[in-house]
């Protein structure tokens, strides 16, 4: 007893296509649930049958046989109930399973503008609440549409055979529920769809916190956090409490009219002429009909308010799933990259953005350099080392490696070219062995893990746990120090051995010590390679071939380290603030 929108209705069928493969999981659930319904409707018919013959008549032999069909009906039941629980069940986790697997690929192919644009509380929530929402739409709701419904119908019949004339009343009721429906679902499903909204903002500020929790403690954020939270809770129990209050009101409308139609019942059976035709048995199993009508007409009101939550999260979730991923659109596959680098003309702002964060950038890379990106935050050096593996698409310029425009690269080619070890170090909740092969698709030995981990400098913290190599480090490596996590990071990079090495701040956990031998380490390990480097730290880039000073998006310097300080210019000024004026 659902009313849909047209955009609703859409949103059903796509939601449907999902259960083609479980097709056969859905039918044995609706026949298990149509036999369970129709065994009580079968118990109710047999009220005529039970008062008028057996305790009007006093039937012994009826009363012999009733026992043993009573208990085999309730073992039939029962084995009805089984087949339409398990199978419903087992459907419906697999729909869920099927949306949030495909969910969660989706999001992971992704354009990175996208990620900026919302949050992680907010796409975490689409795969949790909203998936869970969509897993009620197509299990409980369906539960009780489908067994509810066939009882109701079935009733209407029992109630029908007996007496047509005081079965009729529920002929003129059927619009006005029909109508109180149409109105409720409506409500419902707006409702419904700004609750996925709050949801998500829940979601994101609990994730916030958690991620948070050193720097509230620290700053004694608590009170802040606790208010902040608490007004999106709030907001999402006030959208609650609405849609409770307006499922509360229909099921009162829906059973005040239903209790209305009882009464009227009752007075035409009183009728002397409406009398002389009714049986105690067929008055007793009308009266009862009408009764039990109440539950279901109350339970498929507020079933619709379940069906509306999974519509609308439904709705949310296919809103992400049409979003269009990562756009692929390069056919050349690289191979034997040399690292020849050149970056022409390159103007760019990021997707929704109006502030150009460069413009027109020039330079070239020769195969085997390093070349070191230097200036304040937000002077464009990172957007640089983003643009190279095409996390973000160029409108304006080009880059070149090898000689071919990256626009022309598979994507999947082009960044198996370039390592990158970014400032922000993301590990997994696995083992260090496993965060330095991660994405590894050689042949790996232990020798060479080892190789690489020594060479990083992760062996010297490795080396003195239990488990070495084998340590499980927690979710993004909270067992470690800033500067563990980052060596790490690096050991990655370093076993990919790819011709283009990225280091955007990549010492800057280091201290110093740590910071001498990672710097040793690559002066010996990264030879051969073209290397961009992106450092505040101007100790770390002396040796590289070529610096580029930039500042509002430009380069405003070039030069070797020397050539920069007897320029006297902006690089100098940035030594001279690190290193004292008599650097």
């Amino acid at each position: 007893m659902t009313t849909q929108t047209p955009g609703s209705v859409s949103t059903f069928r796509r939601l449907m296509s999902y259960a083609k493969p479980y097709r056969s999981g859905f039918i044995m659930a609706i026949l298990g649930m149509i036999g369970y319904a129709l065994i009580d409707v079968y118990f109710i018919n047999e009220f005529e049958t039970f008062i008028d013959r057996g305790i009007t008549q006093k039937d012994q032999q009826y009363f012999f046989w009733a026992p043993i069909v009573v208990v085999l009906l309730f073992a039939i039941r029962g084995v009805f109930n089984f087949i339409s629980s398990y199978s419903l069940s087992w459907a419906g986790t697999h729909i869920v399973k099927d949306l949030r697997q495909q969910l969660f690929r989706h999001m992971m192919r992704l354009p990175v503008s996208y990620h900026d644009q919302h949050s992680t509380g907010e796409l975490i929530s689409k795969i949790t609440y909203d998936a869970e929402q969509i897993k009620q739409a197509s299990s409980k709701a369906l539960v009780v549409l489908i067994h509810e419904g066939a009882f109701v119908l079935g009733l209407l019949v029992v109630m029908f055979s007996k007496s047509w004339q005081l079965s009729a009343i529920f002929l003129l009721i059927a619009p006005i529920i029909a109508l109180i429906v149409s109105v409720v679902s409506k409500r419902f499903r707006h409702i419904s769809n700004r609750m996925q909204g709050t949801m998500g903002n829940v979601t994101s500020n609990a994730e916030q916190m958690l991620i948070g929790h050193k720097v509230i403690l620290s700053f004694g954020g608590q009170a802040i956090e606790d208010k902040r939270f608490g007004e999106i809770n709030n907001r999402n129990r006030h959208l609650d409490v609405k849609l409770e209050s307006t499922k509360a009101i229909s099921v009162s409308l829906i059973q005040t009219i239903a209790s209305g139609s009882l009464a009227f019942v009752i007075y035409l059976a009183s009728f002397p002429e409406m009398l002389e035709t009714l049986t105690p048995g067929k008055f007793t199993t009308i009266l009862t009909s009408m009764l039990l009508l109440l539950k279901p007409l109350k339970q498929l009101t507020t079933v619709n308010s379940d069906f509306q939550k999974g519509m609308a999260a439904a709705a949310a979730v296919f809103t992400v799933l049409d979003e269009k991923p990562e756009q692929d659109t390069g056919t050349l596959e690289l191979n034997d990259v040399r690292g020849d680098i050149e970056v022409k003309g390159l103007t760019f702002q990021y997707p929704g953005h109006d502030k150009l964060v460069l413009k027109n950038v020039n330079f070239t890379v020769k195969a085997g350099q390093t070349i070191a990106l230097v200036g304040k935050s937000g002077s464009g050096k990172t957007t640089i080392s983003s643009l190279l593996p095409r996390f973000y698409e160029i409108e304006q310029g080009q880059i070149l490696l090898d000689g071919h425009d990256t626009k022309d690269c598979t994507l999947a080619s082009l960044r198996q070219q370039i390592a990158v070890v970014s400032q922000h170090v993301v590990l997994f909740n696995d083992t260090i062995a496993n965060n330095i092969s991660y994405g590894f698709t050689g042949e790996l030995t232990r020798e060479r893990l080892i190789d690489v981990a020594e060479k990083a400098h992760v062996m010297e913290f490795a080396a003195s746990m239990e488990q070495g190599l084998d340590t499980e480090i927690g979710e993004n490596g909270v067992t470690l120090s800033g500067g563990q996590r980052q060596r790490i990071a690096i050991a990655r990079a370093l076993l990919r051995q790819s011709p283009v090495l990225i280091l955007d701040e990549a010492t800057s956990a280091l201290d110093t010590e740590s910071e001498r031998k990672i710097q040793g380490a690559f002066d010996e390990l990264l030879k051969n390679r073209t290397n961009i480097v992106i450092a505040h730290r101007l100790s770390t880039i002396e040796k590289a071939d070529v610096i580029l000073v930039m500042a509002e998006g430009q380069i405003v310097e070039r030069g070797s380290h020397q050539e920069l300080l007897a320029q006297n210019g902006v690089y100098a000024n940035l030594y001279k603030l690190q290193f004292g004026e008599g650097a």
